[in-house]
């Protein structure tokens, strides 16, 4: 059993923004060598999260515009109040929808490459942007 780590920078443009890395993530993860085992996919951030599902833009909007409305960026937020003095604190929605989504997933490796099926794709959430990111992917296996 190996272990191996890599990690990669992605840079987001908005406040709440869909940024497909499976390009990445699937070249760390043969970078590893490892031919079968899993992947685990990690944001070390707070107001950021990761999924899988389709690489399909107008699906990626129509995701945005659900959690929107779901925790709405304006809100009577206790982290919000607590932060007030700070510029760019206001920011209790992306905490929440973090931890709705999740900041990381574990993703097959068969053959030393990602075993995702047809229509899906890792993709990273920003959930208050523009930021700059960091996605940690760890493979373990032989």
């Amino acid at each position: 059993m190996r272990l191996w780590r890599g990690e990669v920078s992605v840079r987001s443009s908005r406040r709440l923004e869909v940024i497909d890395v499976t390009r990445e993530v699937r070249r760390l993860v043969r970078e590893s060598g490892i031919s079968e085992g899993l992947a685990s996919a990690w944001v070390p951030h707070t107001t950021a999260a990761l999924t899988v599902n389709e690489p399909d833009p107008d699906l990626w909007e129509d995701i945005l515009e659900t959690l929107a409305r779901l925790v709405p960026v304006e809100g009577d937020y206790r982290h919000n109040a607590k932060y007030s003095r700070l510029p760019g604190e206001q920011n209790a929605h992306a905490h929440i929808l973090s931890s709705m989504i999740r900041p990381g997933i574990t993703l097959p490796v068969s053959s030393g490459d990602l075993d995702l099926g047809t229509w899906q794709a890792v993709l990273l959430v920003e959930l208050d942007g523009p930021r700059k990111r960091r996605v940690k992917v760890t493979v373990l296996g032989e």
